[in-house]
């Protein structure tokens, strides 16, 4: 009754139809009504009955739900087959077919007033901006996702307030992404809403920030909870997406052997899924573990296959951050020049809104390469580059990390007072395990 159009919308509508049906009041009425009530109900004085609109709907050879709503039949089912489609053309790699998919959709689900259905396109239009690298257009479209669906419970909200947080996180602010997601989480525990998708995807989604920001306690704790939550999940991709998450944390325990697993099962299902862009994710990671095992040539076979999938899919902001990542295994290899003209034409493509961490990842790593050339001041001024990007994304352990480096250089130098101050910088920016400055740990969910 609650999704019903008013009686003067409902009446003008059946009106309109008998007339170009050719009926006239008493033979729409016949035989259960009369024709004093279909002209009481065309001016819209009467609301009519579920058994009186099916009577009229099958009078007029229209469906109960055409009738009521002014939504031709069938449109809501249609809509979410193509919306399926959409997002399989974006799964394949097709960003740009999919952002016509789904701007097509938005208009149909607008025109018709389906909240639901208007939300999932403009979901999938933040997908894809964020496929492209266009965070704050992205960004936008979340946020009109997650006002579409203000009246929704939380749990429908979920996807809206995950793709806000993911934009943010590749933007470099990791402290307000991760914000999102833990308050998101804490309602959602706190008031009993358990829904293993709605959960599952929270976790695997905060993990990133986690690690990059060096929370790996609370990055494992997450990582727990969504392997518990697994099991549940009836979302395939989502698994795979939480497989690929719970990796980094393995990683940084060293648990090699459990991440390439883990990575395994989840290339395994996007596969399946012909998910491309994760696929290459996949290669990506495992490029990952075999360059933290030392394994460097088989590291650069698998992030030259990601890069390449990248590429065909022309997710710009991805490739950049994995192309630094590929840097540094070849100036492991001993190839530091080919790593730097690398790290020099992505720099172009990544700026502090865009991509912070690993742009200030290639700053620190031409630093590092022009101090193994004796390049002092060249070294310093990439560094100190670097530091100002972290300082705004917030990426406390990176932090450290350079404030170290920079500091050894200049004690080398014999600058020993600022050396001095790059180490109490350093010293400053640690975070204790587990802990995000951001107050204490969601509540746990009940699994």
């Amino acid at each position: 009754m609650g999704d019903r159009d008013e009686p003067g919308t409902i009446g003008r509508r059946v009106q309109q139809l008998r007339v170009e049906r050719g009926l006239t009041q008493k033979q729409l009425a016949e035989p259960v009504y009369t024709p004093a009530y279909i002209s009481t109900l065309e001016a819209g004085r009467v609301r009519p009955s579920d058994d009186a609109l099916r009577h009229l709907a099958d009078r007029l050879g229209v469906e109960f739900d055409e009738l009521a709503t002014g939504r031709p039949a069938r449109l809501v089912t249609e809509l979410r087959l193509r919306l399926t489609e959409a997002q399989r053309t974006l799964a394949a790699g097709a960003a740009e077919e999919a952002v016509q998919q789904y701007t097509g959709l938005l208009a149909e689900a607008e025109t018709h007033g389906l909240a639901e259905e208007e939300a999932a396109a403009l979901l999938g239009l933040g997908e894809c901006a964020l496929e492209t690298g266009d965070l704050a257009e992205g960004r936008l479209y979340f946020e009109r996702a997650e006002a579409r669906l203000v009246d929704a419970p939380l749990t429908a909200r979920v996807p809206a307030l995950r793709g806000r947080a993911v934009a943010h996180y590749l933007a470099g602010e990791l402290r307000y992404a991760v914000y999102l997601l833990e308050s998101t989480l804490d309602e959602l525990n706190r008031g009993g809403l358990h829904d293993p998708d709605a959960l599952l995807l929270l976790y695997a989604s905060v993990i990133g920030p986690y690690m990059d920001m060096g929370a790996h306690a609370r990055a494992a704790q997450a990582a727990e909870f969504a392997l518990a939550l697994a099991p549940q999940s009836g979302d395939p991709a989502l698994v795979a997406r939480m497989h690929r998450s719970v990796a980094r944390t393995l990683l940084a325990e060293g648990r090699l052997a459990e991440a390439d697993a883990s990575l395994a099962k989840a290339a395994e299902l996007y596969r399946g899924l012909q998910l491309r862009t994760e696929l290459a994710n996949c290669h990506w990671m495992r490029g990952y573990v075999y360059a933290q095992n030392g394994e460097l040539e088989r590291a650069e076979e698998e992030m030259r296959e990601a890069l390449h999938m990248l590429s065909a899919t022309r997710a710009a902001l991805y490739s950049s951050q994995l192309t630094v990542e590929l840097a540094d295994v070849l100036h492991r290899r001993g190839r530091s020049q080919e790593a730097a003209e690398l790290l020099r034409d992505v720099l172009g493509g990544l700026s502090p809104e865009r991509g912070a961490v690993h742009a200030a990842a290639a700053h620190r790593l031409l630093g590092i390469i022009a101090e193994d050339a004796r390049r002092v001041e060249e070294a310093e001024e990439h560094y100190v580059r670097a530091l100002s990007l972290l300082e705004r994304a917030g990426a406390a352990g990176d932090l450290a990390d350079l404030c170290r480096l920079l500091g050894d250089l200049l004690r080398r130098g014999g600058r020993i007072e600022a050396a001095l101050d790059a180490y109490r910088t350093g010293l400053g920016h640690r975070t204790a395990p587990g802990t995000t400055t951001l107050g204490p740990a969601p509540a746990q969910p009940a699994v």
